[in-house]
């Protein structure tokens, strides 16, 4: 193979990988995904307002622009507005890209993906179920890097003890226990605030 034709496949393989994105409206707030020709690259959770949350998945989806998706990504936004409003919904058949991961995160986010809705499981759950007992913190920091949540359920690991955790996206915490409380989780008790992810005083801060 000569060099123009490296060149040609290397081209080609960088297409494969370009990103899209677009925003959409929910009951939890506005939202948005980035795909490629490979899968889904990303699920944005709402910010404190859609240019917040714009400038978020833009920033972690380098290269992207806005573009109106295509029929499959229609369908998993169309699915993704159901579940947020409460509405059981089955994302496991979704094909996600997640190239830019290591193996072992690739790993543990498959294993997050086994857990049904409504259901949850402790990081050190995941850490025996994929051959790392004991590095309950690797499995935590590996779903902090989880770029499609909802879709990969990391809001569905919990800490030891049935506690929440943390959760890096924006809301922390309460933006975790809101999710479940989606799917019938209580944890604590406090009374969940739906539909919307925060309380008005929250949004307001």
């Amino acid at each position: 193979m000569g060099m123009a034709e490296d060149d040609n496949t290397e081209a080609r393989a960088q297409a494969r990988r370009q990103e899209r994105y677009c925003l959409f409206d929910t009951a939890i707030g506005p939202c948005g995904v980035a795909w490629s020709e490979l899968g889904l690259t990303r699920v944005q959770l709402p910010e404190a307002d859609r240019d917040s949350t714009e400038r978020r998945l833009k920033t972690r989806s380098r290269g992207t622009r806005a573009e109106l998706p295509p029929r499959h990504i229609k369908q998993l936004i169309a699915e993704i507005q159901r579940y947020a409003t409460g509405e059981r919904v089955d994302f496991s058949s979704i094909v996600i890209d997640l190239s830019k991961l290591s193996p072992i995160d690739r790993e543990i986010c498959a294993a997050a993906r086994s857990i049904g809705w409504g259901a949850t499981a402790t990081y050190g759950d995941l850490a025996r179920k994929t051959g790392t007992p004991g590095d309950a913190r690797g499995v935590g920091q590996a779903m902090s890097r989880n770029p499609a949540p909802i879709v990969i359920p990391c809001h569905r690991v919990l800490a030891k003890g049935g506690k929440l955790g943390g959760f890096s996206a924006y809301g922390g915490a309460v933006t975790k226990e809101r999710l479940l409380a989606l799917e019938g989780v209580r944890v604590g008790d406090d009374e969940p605030l739906l539909p919307g992810l925060f309380s008005k005083e929250r949004r307001s801060a």
